[in-house]
């Protein structure tokens, strides 16, 4: 993986171009719930290290988990008055969706560039015809590039409305 916060960045840049209808958290979710699998295969020694979730099928099934974790505990913070940073309370059922699946794609992409044990297309095809297709080094600074960009555009849109 780009250590997973780099896979943020372009969450980021995604959220700043349509804040209403792509839910960062979902986004950011989605993409810790992913490398969850990684982290425990890393601590068992299991290989390969990107499995299951790292597979558009996994991804998928990661993004639909995340989607409705989401929504229910929106809707449950909602009747409880739990305490809202960040408005998580508020999202809807279609940007959480949007962020959850964006976020799961973009995932198995940036992941494909960089490792050779991620078959993404399992069980159809044991290839990655993403490996190596971009220099390791271009990849993280586009990522951080894409978060910087997206969170300036984020705190620029804030201020400007609160003129």
């Amino acid at each position: 993986m780009p250590f997973t916060p780099f896979h943020f960045g372009p969450g980021a840049a995604l959220q700043a171009l349509a804040p209403r209808h792509v839910s960062f958290i979902a986004f950011c979710g989605t993409n810790v719930l992913i490398d969850v699998e990684s982290l425990i295969n890393l601590v068992r020694s299991r290989h390969p290290v990107h499995a299951f979730f790292h597979t558009y099928i996994g991804a998928t099934l990661a993004a639909g988990a995340a989607t409705l974790l989401l929504w229910g505990a929106c809707r449950l913070g909602r009747r409880w008055r739990l305490p809202n940073p960040f408005g998580w309370r508020d999202l809807d059922a279609v940007p959480i969706a949007i962020g959850a699946f964006a976020g799961a794609y973009s995932h198995v992409v940036l992941d494909s560039l960089m490792h050779g044990d991620i078959a993404p297309f399992s069980p159809f095809s044991q290839s990655n015809p993403l490996f190596g297709a971009v220099p390791l080094d271009a990849l993280h600074a586009g990522c951080a590039v894409a978060g910087m960009v997206g969170f300036v555009a984020l705190l620029w849109r804030e201020a400007r409305q609160e003129r």
